[in-house]
């Protein structure tokens, strides 16, 4: 197995490409992720440019992850098993430094989504609440 130090648009395809064989595999988000999915050629290319924007600000991703994912039956707790997986593949892939980097933007990532699928003030003006905001 190769371990890249590096971030480039190869090793972003690498991780792209293995983490989402993993993820279409696993028994709590693949379910969502094949149903959502017709094209997965064109889908991972898509999450390729994603990943290039956000690791080397290349903009080649034009497209709005929250609007993307609203219409999914995804649960916050989903994000747990999306991050472990992440950072399982990750570590099989990168050196650790360049790990890191994956899985702190990847956490950041996760938080944004989260918030913006599940964040809703509070009307009584007491708090907040985790909901799920209707589609």
């Amino acid at each position: 197995m190769h371990t890249f130090s590096e971030i480039t648009e190869l090793s972003i395809a690498a991780l792209v490409d293995r983490f989402y064989s993993k993820a279409r595999r696993d028994p709590v988000i693949g379910p969502v992720f094949n149903e959502a999915v017709d094209n997965w050629d064109e889908h991972l290319a898509k999450l390729r440019a994603f990943w290039s924007s956000v690791m080397l600000t290349s903009g080649r991703y034009k497209g709005n992850p929250i609007a993307a994912h609203m219409k999914l039956p995804i649960e916050p707790a989903f994000f747990d098993t999306w991050l472990s997986l992440w950072c399982e593949t990750t570590t099989e892939l990168f050196a650790p430094e360049t790990a890191l980097h994956f899985r702190e933007k990847a956490r950041r990532i996760a938080e944004s989504l989260k918030l913006g699928l599940f964040f809703r003030p509070d009307s009584n003006g007491s708090g907040a609440a985790m909901t799920r905001r209707p589609s």
